[in-house]
């Protein structure tokens, strides 16, 4: 077996073709766009290189097949909001071969130990954690956008080198055609919705700083107590809403304010996975004039929820509940939408499920974030229960 590092145009297309041997098969892939995952790898795109660097490779066997890939990453200010300095590995893919895959994740450990690492976190993105983030262990059918597809065997390639599960990230689906969700819900969403000291607004692009300054005051001040709370980068929201202005509802995209001030969000987008599922990662002119003839054809029926934030201090005044009842009667006014996806909510944040539950969401899919100490003598913690305490860690040996 010999890596490859990826360095030029010759070696990007290997990193590139690699899942295809993958997924060959597989009629539940959805191939993200070439461009999408290269600007990932692009310091003049990804605003995560401030501070900090990537690399990547493919692995070949000894007749030069192609058999693996994998990134490995690091951003210092992230780092080190942990006990130990942790990276990550991501965009791994792999056949079915223990030695194929350690050998990936050896390189990947190695390179994050030269920069000072003491953890790695796989799989996971080189950048927010709304897209590409998570080991798929359970539901395995088509993912919402942004939400990583894998072989069932990847769990046990992870865990056989000696990753341990850090989180757990559940996914919850509804169906939009019911006639009605939970009755109790509305009534309580109904009457915050009318409280004169609340108002709602969905986001426009005429005014998109304004809604880029709500929505950082917002982020900070919800996760400014997490553990690992690093201040949103308005680049990183600037950059998504560029990527993504081709399939964003801005009705879809919803801000919450208490005489004023904003306190509550939630993004949601269009499931971009049942259009990609027909381009096979390639942006030309005809897959240009297929992405428009398929959105115009209203191909994507699903949505998925990137985010929903909310401070402290009104987490339970039921303004979640608001922010749907008033996007209800838009998802009945865009009936070709039938399905909604609440991704992610992990389980150190008992509140979300529990908010996605009670919007009549069901369980149907598990990710799970793993992560690997270098020091293979220390004790491992799981990610604290957020609002817990010391004593409500999970620690293994």
């Amino acid at each position: 077996m010999k890596l490859i590092k990826v360095t030029d145009n010759k070696s990007k297309k290997l990193f590139h073709k690699v899942p295809h041997l993958i997924y060959k098969n597989d009629p539940n892939w959805a191939c993200p766009l070439e461009t999408m995952v290269e600007d990932v790898f692009n310091p003049d795109k990804n605003p995560s290189f401030k501070g900090g660097e990537a690399a990547r490779w493919v692995l070949a066997d000894d007749n030069d097949k192609l058999i693996g890939r994998i990134a490995a990453f690091y951003n210092s200010d992230k780092a080190k909001t942990y006990e130990q300095p942790t990276g990550g590995c991501g965009f791994f893919e792999c056949i079915n071969d223990q030695t194929a895959a350690n050998k990936l994740f050896d390189i990947a450990r190695d390179w994050l130990k030269e920069r000072g690492m003491e953890a790695m976190d796989g799989p996971v993105n080189f950048g927010e954690n709304y897209i590409n983030w998570g080991l798929l262990v359970d539901g395995f059918m088509p993912q919402g956008f942004g939400m990583p597809y894998n072989p069932k065997y990847y769990q046990n390639l992870f865990e056989t080198y000696g990753f341990k599960v850090y989180f757990e990230q559940y996914s919850y689906h509804l169906d939009t055609t019911l006639p009605e969700l939970p009755e109790r819900f509305w009534k309580v969403a109904e009457w915050v919705a009318k409280k004169p000291q609340f108002s709602f607004e969905h986001f426009s692009f005429d005014k998109q700083e304004k809604y880029i300054d709500d929505f950082a005051a917002v982020y900070d001040n919800a996760w400014r107590f997490h553990e690992h709370f690093k201040p949103l980068d308005k680049d990183d929201l600037r950059d998504f809403l560029k990527s993504a202005r081709p399939i964003l509802e801005e009705d879809f995209i919803w801000f919450a304010y208490h005489e004023g001030e904003p306190i509550a969000l939630f993004v949601m987008i269009p499931d971009l996975n049942q259009i990609l599922l027909h381009l096979n990662g390639k942006v030309n002119i005809w897959n240009i004039l297929k992405f428009l003839w398929l959105k115009k054809k209203k191909t994507m029926t699903r949505t998925r929820s990137l985010i929903i934030g909310i401070v402290p201090k009104f987490q339970r005044s039921g303004v979640e509940s608001a922010i749907f009842w008033h996007l209800r009667p838009v998802m009945y006014k865009k009936n070709w939408y039938k399905e909604m996806e609440l991704s992610w909510a992990g389980d150190f944040n008992p509140k979300i499920v529990a908010l996605y539950k009670s919007v009549g969401g069901k369980h149907t899919k598990t990710h799970y974030t793993m992560r690997y100490l270098f020091d293979r003598n220390k004790p491992f913690k799981r990610a604290p229960i957020i609002g817990g305490d010391e004593k409500s860690e999970k620690t293994t040996e």
